[in-house]
């Protein structure tokens, strides 16, 4: 077997279009087109040609309470480019981060219902 990379990460969310704020609006990511008709409301969001975001309308079956910085949390990470930029849009919007504690150039966000993600220049 060999590992090639990751086709998505499922993020569980209350509500799909205030969560499509964050991902579409704020973090800027398209919305695909081609999200089967499934049982649950939810988006598919593309983060690169083969790999996507799954946002899923169901029950959170996670504890409301999270650790302060994201790092010490469950997250998924992305490498970017334009640190700085997407640092400036959170606080425009007013979202809460974090830099990373180990000294690299990378940020903790949460989304509107608490997952965790790692932004990595």
């Amino acid at each position: 077997m060999t590992f090639l990379g990751f086709d998505h990460v499922s993020m569980v969310v209350a509500d799909t279009e205030r969560a499509l704020v964050f991902y579409r609006d704020i973090l800027e990511l398209k919305v695909a087109e081609n999200r089967p008709d499934l049982a649950f409301a939810g988006a598919w969001l593309v983060v690169t040609e083969q790999q996507q975001i799954h946002l899923l309308e169901v029950p959170n079956p996670d504890p409301l309470q999270r650790p302060e910085h994201g790092g010490c949390d469950r997250h998924v990470a992305f490498k970017i480019i334009g640190l700085e930029t997407i640092r400036m849009r959170l606080e425009k919007y007013d979202i809460a981060y974090t830099m990373s504690k180990s000294g690299r150039k990378a940020l903790f966000c949460r989304d509107f219902d608490g997952n965790t993600l790692e932004l990595i220049e």
